[in-house]
Order: C-alpha cells, then structure tokens, then sequence
C-alpha cells in the first residue's frame, strides 16, 4: 500500500504515555484539545498543538476532524476469525458450546476459498469497529493461516495469528498430530512471521485439546522462533479447569500444565483466566506474561467474573488487554468490550473508570502484545494507525454529549464514558491504517 510522505490531521487527540491503573490519570493521559498530528510515510513524525505547529508545517496538506477525537487504533487481544459466521449462537457453557457449534463451523476452514471468504468479512468486520491490530486464532487447518494472513497483507495490517494445535478431545476432521502440529506451525512461521506487519502466535487450542507431547513441540517452537507469540485459553470455566486436573494430574494446577513446557513467558498471552488462583496471577506477573480479559464472552458463556484487581494489583501486576473473543463475545467492537469490563468490574464492587477503560484497547493492549515500541500511541516513530471517533454518532449520544470540545480530563471523562458505553460501531466515523484512511 503505498502512503502520501507527509501529510497532517487536525483534530482533538486522545492517548496515553503511562498505566492509568498505577500512574495519576493526569500524568498518564495525553489530551490536546486542538492538535496536529503529522504523518510522513505511514508513521508518527509529530504530535502537538496546533497552534504551535500550523507555522512549521503550513505547506503540508490537513484533513481535519471538528469536533471529533482521535485516538491510537484498537488493539484485541484474544478472537477468532472462523467464528465470525456462528457469532450470537444461543447459550450454552464452554465445553457444550465448542462441541455443538464451535467444531462444525471450523471444519469449513479445510477450503480455502471459503476461509479466505470469511476473512476478508472478518478484517472488515474489524476495521469498520475501529480495531487495528488483533491476535487471532485460525483453525487446525494451514490454509486457514495463509488465507487470513493474505487478506491481512491486502490491507496493510499489523496481525498477529497461527494455526490451531488440536490432537485429542477433538473431532477426527479437527485434528492433528503432534508431529503434524510442529512441522506445519514450522512453515507457517516461516512463511509469514515478520512478513510485512504480520507476526506468527503458536497456539494450542487449550490444554485440554493437545496431549503432553504436542504441547512440548509447542515449546520447542518458541525456543526455536524466540520472538514468536504463544496463544491459548486458560481457566475460563470451572469445569475446564477440572477436566484439566484430570488430564494432566501431574501438575500443580492450569497454568503450571503450560508452565512445564516452557510455554509461559514474556509473549505468551493467556485468554480468559477468569479461575486463576493467586498463585497463577503471580506467577504471570514473574513471567512477564499477559491476559486478554474478554468480558462479553465470560458472561455470553456463563464463564464467571474476572478479578480484575488481581490483575492489576501494584503487589504482582500482569499484563492486560481487553478481547472481544468473537463468537462466544458477542461484538466486534472494543467500547462495546469495554462497556461489559466495567459491569464484571462492578458487579465485584471494583472500579474501572474510562480512561482506564481505554488505556485497555489501546496502549495496554500494545503491551500486552509487546508491541508497545510499534504502536498503542502517538509517540514519534510509532506506525500510524488511528481512529476517528464521533461522540456524537448518534442522537442519543448528542444529548449526552456537549458538542464543545472537552477542555478538562474532567469534561473528557464524562465524554469518553458515555462514548464507552453508547457508540459501538457506529461512533467509528474513519479508521487510518499506516496513515491511509480504510475505505
């Protein structure tokens, strides 16, 4: 995709330069009410007032936004593209639901054609909702991989994806082998890991779909491709995690399952953790290791409540992002996430305020992915994915919202929770992919 060397954008802007969880909101939060950002060959060449820009670049081409925001791209951190199709299928708990729905609908994924198909619908899916960078399970199927990494390399994006590892407890179309898992995911990483923006995660579908050995060969991949992702479920249902005691009744709990082959570390990212005891949040935070908290899904599924504070805690913190986990979540958008995050944090008399809220789609997912030196901000250097956010999308949310600018955090705050709350998709008014506007 070819970008424009230099251009600009006028507009209030909205992004964060520390963890609102641990840092003052006002020292974490980056606002500039009346602000130009400059572009130059798809990344960030400067953030600052307009006023004291518009001399320096006065010869340079502005889009500008009045009256909207513009904030970093979202950032999710735990879905899947083949269930885009079976989103809103009606209720049932894990296990159940993956059995009854779930399977079937990957076993199309065996067509290429029809992959390609279904993620082409998805990447739009993800753009039209203001979602920039995803990590992402295909199917057990390579060609499941390679479809929705082409589509993904059509549009520029940063992606990160792989190939499912599923050699028991699994439909026979479903799965592989352990040795067939190793040399696929192999090529795969090979193929496609660092090609462009694209980035490889090895992933086990969850424990208790692969067998000791494959899990070994998932850790030997990372000890061989260091700065490959891993990619799995962990703890989200209660009996999951006791299914997995009876599978592996050797270890010392879910994670130490991983744990013991070598598949926790500093990029690996865990969905879920809605049952992790204290010791797994601590062992995570030692590891360096990060969560995707996917409120919709947990409740869709009756999964439970993540404890949020457990995760954030200043004793042993762990990396998080928020993920839509598309199609037990039951929306593409990130507000819309976040909007449920702030329910499962009430419902546990616990507090997650906006800014907090969206520190978790954009820069605490960047870091959850470690991805925090590329994007997640404005910061010179970093690769400009942006979106532009319409407060005042909708009558409603034109009532609820001034349509002067916020001068304030305050003002902002107040703003910035109702757009959580009321704008899903329909408060995407553009999204920039490396500084070009999605069409």
């Amino acid at each position: 995709m070819l970008t424009q060397p230099i251009k600009a954008f006028r507009c209030a802007f909205l992004d964060f330069v520390d963890d609102p969880f641990y840092v003052a909101e006002a020292e974490s939060i980056r606002y500039i009410a009346d602000g130009l950002l400059v572009v130059e060959n798809g990344k960030i060449k400067e953030l600052g007032h307009y006023q004291n820009l518009q001399d320096k670049y006065a010869e340079v081409p502005i889009i500008a936004y009045p009256g909207m925001l513009i904030m970093p791209g979202f950032i999710d951190t735990h879905i899947h593209f083949p269930q885009t199709e079976m989103i809103a299928a009606y209720g049932e708990q894990l296990l159940e639901w993956l059995n009854q729905y779930v399977f079937p609908t990957e076993a199309k994924f065996k067509d290429k054609a029809y992959a390609q198909k279904i993620a082409a619908i998805f990447l739009d899916e993800l753009i039209k909702n203001g979602t920039t960078t995803a990590l992402v399970f295909a199917t057990v199927h390579p060609q499941s991989v390679d479809a929705f990494f082409e589509e993904a390399s059509r549009r520029n994006l940063r992606m990160i994806a792989g190939k499912v590892m599923m050699d028991r407890n699994a439909p026979n179309n479903l799965s592989d082998t352990a040795e067939t898992a190793y040399q696929e995911s192999k090529q795969l990483i090979q193929k496609w890991h660092k090609k462009e923006r694209l980035l490889y995660a090895v992933t086990p579908r969850f424990a208790i779909t692969s067998t000791p050995e494959q899990l070994n060969l998932a850790g030997k991949l990372l000890a061989e491709f260091p700065d490959v992702y891993l990619h799995t479920h962990l703890s989200e249902n209660v009996n999951e995690v006791e299914w997995v005691k009876q599978l592996f009744p050797e270890s010392q709990g879910y994670l130490d399952v991983y744990d013991r082959t070598g598949l926790v570390g500093d990029r690996s990212v865990f969905a879920h953790g809605v049952q992790l005891t204290d010791a797994e949040f601590q062992r995570l935070s030692k590891a360096n290791s990060a969560i995707a908290f996917c409120p919709t899904s947990n409740l869709f599924l009756g999964s439970g409540l993540f404890k949020l504070n457990k995760a954030k805690c200043v004793e042993h913190p762990v990396k998080l992002g928020l993920g839509t986990d598309v199609g037990a979540g039951t929306s593409f958008s990130l507000l819309d996430t976040a909007t449920e995050a702030y329910k499962v944090a009430q419902l546990q008399n616990q507090k997650l305020s906006p800014f907090q809220a969206l520190f978790l789609a954009t820069l605490g997912g960047a870091k959850a992915l470690s991805l925090e030196d590329k994007i997640g901000n404005f910061d010179v250097g970093k690769e400009a994915d942006f979106v532009v956010l319409d407060l005042r999308a909708t009558p409603l949310m034109a009532l609820r919202n001034s349509a002067i600018t916020p001068t304030s955090l305050a003002e902002l705050a107040e703003q910035a929770f109702a757009l959580i709350v009321l704008g899903g998709d329909r408060a995407i008014h553009a999204t920039y992919i490396m500084g070009e506007a999605c069409e």
